[in-house]
């Protein structure tokens, strides 16, 4: 792990309908600062800020207060579509993050040239398809056989493995995995899972991501974080992490809310989620 972290966040703040009888504070003057290497699964209930923390780091909206640091760049103030070049992100529905009527080659060209030297030409090049095929035999989904499909024909896991394919072939500064695999079902789900693991350990890349299932949030990733009225509140990695059962993980969620408000109560995702 590298002595100076890749992601500073420090007093992150963030209102939606701010000056409105509907003001709500999604962020909360979080702070979080994440190593190189570091893959942390982000849990949490509705609400709790999981999604707007990462659309923060991504820039999809500004944040009212705090700053955010990916290595010696300042991103606070910095557009999405700038931030783009140093971040690879995943979304939770299939549909999004890729062109559905495009080829699985075209939208792998795609994220393949993105931040290079644009050119007039269209299509891929031999060599070009020649890596795509190897990248998707990877995967170990049959897809090296479908560069010319159209992304709109494949399933919902398979449009999953690929668009987390295109968000890091250029081996992102930082990944973003916003419940990737919620909208597959368990079978599937745990494919996708296994590439997302293989994919960061192979690219040696640092990673966020977001579950509602709390086994899947204990035995991937080295690192958990929960989040709770916008703060984290709960922050444990190494073999303290490999030790926990999702029983512990909800015992630390009551504690660590008793102390802050003296009210904790389990959200219903989380213990429906066990």
């Amino acid at each position: 792990m590298s002595s100076t972290p890749v992601l500073i966040l420090k007093g992150i703040t963030k209102q939606f309908n701010k000056g409105t009888a509907n003001q709500n504070t999604v962020l909360n003057q979080l702070s979080l600062e994440v190593e190189k290497g570091d893959f942390i699964t982000i849990i949490g209930g509705n609400g709790a800020g999981k999604s707007t923390l990462l659309n923060s780091i991504a820039g999809n909206f500004m944040i009212d207060q705090g700053t955010i640091m990916l290595g010696n760049r300042d991103l606070t103030t910095l557009k999405e579509e700038k931030r783009a070049g140093f971040i690879g992100r995943v979304f939770q529905d299939p549909v999004m993050g890729t062109a559905p009527r495009m080829t699985v080659g075209e939208n792998l060209a795609i994220a393949y040239r993105r931040g290079k030297k644009r050119s007039l030409r269209k299509g891929t090049t031999d060599k070009e398809r020649e890596y795509f095929k190897n990248s998707l035999l990877e995967l170990g989904l049959g897809l090296e056989d479908r560069l010319d499909s159209e992304m709109g024909l494949l399933s919902g896991g398979q449009r999953q493995a690929i668009a987390l394919l295109m968000a890091t072939m250029n081996k992102p500064e930082l990944l973003l995995l916003d419940e990737h695999t919620a909208a597959l079902d368990p079978k599937t789900a745990k494919i996708v899972l296994e590439i997302t693991q293989k994919r960061i350990e192979q690219e040696e890349l640092t990673a966020l991501m977001i579950t509602h299932n709390m086994n899947d949030a204990l035995k991937y990733g080295n690192r958990l974080i929960m989040l709770d009225a916008g703060q984290v509140i709960v922050d444990i990695s190494g073999e303290e992490k490999k030790n926990l059962t999702v029983a512990d993980v909800l015992v630390l969620f009551q504690t660590a809310t008793d102390e802050e408000n003296g009210a904790g109560q389990l959200p219903d995702e989380l213990l429906l989620s066990r």
